[in-house]
């Protein structure tokens, strides 16, 4: 079961909503000799995971099928990037999953005990089923908030987002039944509007086809920061009218060079899925542009694209946010 994006958070009869977690879906099977976790994608996560699969092995009976999402928190926000270090811990990982423990967020059951198939009963019953079944888990298996109130959801969009790190909500149904790969649910997600520094395009400087970020540091060095979606026609030639090839300049005598690799390396993406360099045209980083962005910021980086907005001519450089390094460069400073 699959969320379509949305501008607004929906609002009517038969509407729950729950907290969009910053994590990785999992689908979970309890096996009757063990338990297999599976991504969205249908990849194999169970080895990343020791600490979810005992607790469930403690926990859930055989048969079940658990839908969630698998989140580590860290000082009280969540942390993408501790859930891709998993991936990479090799022979560390049971002190990664030590150190940084992680949680499976859980808002539907597929599959009962003893393998009984639930998909075609309505949300409502899913999840008091579900809530039955969680009732003396371990902390790391939670049940995902869940609220008719609009209230609550402003509360969360208001100050979960920030606090915490959530990236939205989800709105669902409760008479709904679970269809895999059907986009039945609704989900908004949380956008901040700010400002970076245009530092390069892919396309070409008159025809830029989405624009790589930037902001400085404390040591005045611009530092990637992200890239947006691909740009409109208007958008294009408006921005494209603005920008200024790399002009050579020198410091002390010696040339100064882009700060940026050419290409710029795969890592920087954050997209595993993708992991190719991106060739990109390098501009004067004089042109300041308006974006919105969504809370999903780690490694001074906004791990998705960001939405373009404007530029923004009356804007210096330097009136752009530092970037001030660790999880408080996401508002920076001016």
């Amino acid at each position: 079961m699959l969320a379509a994006p949305v501008d607004h958070v929906p609002e009517g009869p038969d509407l729950v909503h729950e907290p969009k977690w910053d994590g990785w879906r999992g689908i979970v099977f309890r096996e009757p000799d063990g338990v297999y976790v599976q991504s969205r994608a249908g990849r194999n996560l169970t080895t990343y995971f020791p600490d979810i699969t005992r607790a469930i092995r403690q926990t859930i009976p055989p048969g079940a099928i658990l839908d969630g999402e698998l989140i580590v928190w860290e000082r009280g926000r969540l942390n993408f990037a501790q859930l891709q270090r998993r991936v990479t811990a090799g022979r560390g990982l049971l002190r990664l999953a030590h150190e940084c423990p992680a949680h499976y967020v859980l808002f539907d059951l597929l599959a009962d005990a003893g393998g009984h198939v639930i998909r075609n009963l309505p949300l409502s019953e899913r999840r008091a089923r579900l809530q039955r079944l969680l009732a003396d888990a371990p902390p790391q298996l939670t049940l995902t908030p869940q609220t008719a109130d609009m209230r609550q959801v402003a509360d969360w969009l208001i100050h979960w987002t920030v606090a915490t790190g959530i990236e939205g909500v989800v709105t669902k149904r409760l008479g709904s039944r679970y269809e895999p790969g059907r986009r039945g649910w609704w989900k908004y997600r949380t956008y901040i509007t700010t400002e970076a520094i245009a530092g390069g395009v892919t396309g070409s400087i008159r025809n830029p086809g989405a624009v790589l970020l930037g902001r400085f540091d404390r040591r005045g060095r611009l530092r990637y920061t992200g890239r947006t979606h691909p740009l409109t026609t208007d958008r294009r030639q408006e921005l494209g009218g603005m920008l200024s090839p790399l002009r050579p300049a020198e410091r002390r005598g010696a040339p100064v060079a882009h700060p940026w690799p050419q290409p710029l390396p795969a890592s920087w993406s954050g997209q595993f899925d993708r992991p190719q360099p991106l060739p990109y045209v390098q501009v004067d980083p004089t042109v300041v542009v308006e974006v919105e962005v969504d809370t999903a910021f780690e490694h001074q980086r906004w791990r998705h694209q960001v939405r373009y907005a404007r530029p923004r001519p009356d804007l210096s450089v330097y009136d752009v946010p530092l970037l001030l390094g660790g999880e408080e460069g996401y508002f920076g400073e001016r």
